[in-house]
């Protein structure tokens, strides 16, 4: 199935209309709206915006109108508008194929309301924003939303965003500190050791116990002292503590089995004609998605697609992510890629089409746009020329 596709959000589909929405989607050559059905909180610039041109939507609600039966303890927020405006519903009556984004495990307000089912760090806090994937409830609540929307609408797929375990550099609100962060530091705070993690880890054969005080020795000593490491130390001890530390080797390499079993229940979960992608990580490169348990094969292999956000600000850069990325998946699984054709990454036209020409001749079989609310007018209009280097037009 082709996929020539546009981020949207429904609010933008809502205000333009569905109807003129799509139609200007199909005038730039796409064949798709990739439609975000469950999102979280934001703070958004709408150059094109009608009726406002800065947009807070509601925290981790979803815009369809869920069949509750299908979900356990945790359970979908619908959105106020969908009351007034089904906008998934009327995209799928259009001409363009509709693709439901869904955010999965990213979710402040169900992690406020369920806090026992989020990620906790070495000293015990619970990081809200993050559902943990090892949890059975937060598993069942992402099971529930890829089913519920292929089952309710006539959706041609599902593409999945954070379906592992965050990371603690998050850019929760007004996320704050003084003291100097670093990657060393991000990763171990970013550590979940719940009971769920902690038994499924000790079913493994690791001492996750022994991990977690390790972890929270360190990271107290550390900042008790007078040090700061600097960017390439931090990336350098990051890599020397994953290779020497057993049981952070072993209980990382864990965590990637969680995950791709995850996304394997989706899998099998989800209407069997629906497509289901992959998005491993927002994490430059995506090499590095394997930190949140999302290496790019292993969920390749589990759900069919994995479509890799190439946000990066030079088509070399993305060049160079989608050669390693096609080294990491050595043919397991189809690739698609999103660009974004604007600040802070590809910033010029010529930008945008030599870097949709590298992924079209690189073996993406697929290409969408981030994110049509975002865009000015004068990027959206690089799109068709990008469609034609990339391969998507005649």
């Amino acid at each position: 199935m082709s996929y020539r596709a546009i981020y949207a959000y429904a609010w933008d589909v809502a205000e333009a209309g569905a109807a003129q929405a799509a139609s200007a989607f199909a005038s730039l050559g796409l064949d798709t709206v990739t439609l975000a059905a469950s999102y979280h909180a934001g703070k958004f610039l709408r150059p094109h915006g009608k009726t406002g041109k800065v947009y807070f939507p509601e925290d981790g609600t979803v815009y369809f109108k869920p069949d509750m039966s299908r979900y356990g303890a945790v359970k979908p927020v619908v959105n106020s508008m969908v009351g007034e405006a089904d906008v998934l519903r009327d995209l799928c009556k259009g001409p363009l194929a509709v693709n439901a984004w869904m955010v999965l495990l990213h979710n402040t307000l169900l992690g406020t309301r369920h806090p026992e089912v989020t990620t906790v760090n070495a000293f015990g806090d619970r990081y809200v924003y993050s559902l943990c994937p090892s949890h059975p409830d937060a598993r069942a609540y992402a099971v529930g939303l890829a089913h519920d929307v292929t089952e309710s609408y006539p959706v041609t797929g599902v593409s999945l965003e954070s379906p592992g375990f965050a990371p603690y550099a998050h850019g929760f609100h007004h996320e704050f500190a003084l003291t100097q962060p670093n990657r060393w530091l991000d990763q171990q705070l970013g550590l979940c050791f719940c009971d769920h993690c902690l038994a499924g880890a000790a079913k493994a054969g690791i001492d996750a116990k022994a991990l977690r005080r390790r972890v929270a020795k360190d990271v107290t000593d550390y900042l008790a002292s007078d040090v700061d490491f600097p960017a390439d130390m931090a990336e350098a001890l990051w890599l020397a503590d994953t290779r020497t530390d057993g049981e952070l080797g072993a209980f990382l390499a864990w965590r990637c089995t969680v995950v791709t079993s995850l996304v394997a229940e989706i899998r099998a979960r989800v209407r069997p004609d629906a497509a289901v992608a992959i998005l491993p990580s927002l994490a430059r490169p995506t090499g590095r998605a394997w930190e949140e348990g999302s290496p790019p094969a292993a969920p390749a292999q589990a759900a069919g697609i994995i479509e890799a956000c190439f946000y990066e600000p030079s088509p070399a850069r993305v060049k160079a992510d989608l050669f390693d990325i096609q080294r990491r998946l050595r043919g397991r699984g189809q690739l698609r890629g999103i660009l974004r054709p604007a600040w802070p990454d590809l910033a010029s036209k010529g930008d945008l089409l030599a870097a949709a020409s590298a992924l079209g001749a690189g073996g993406v079989s697929g290409l969408a746009f981030y994110n049509w609310g975002h865009l000015r007018q004068a990027n959206l209009s690089w799109i068709p020329e990008a469609l034609r280097e990339f391969g998507g037009m005649p």
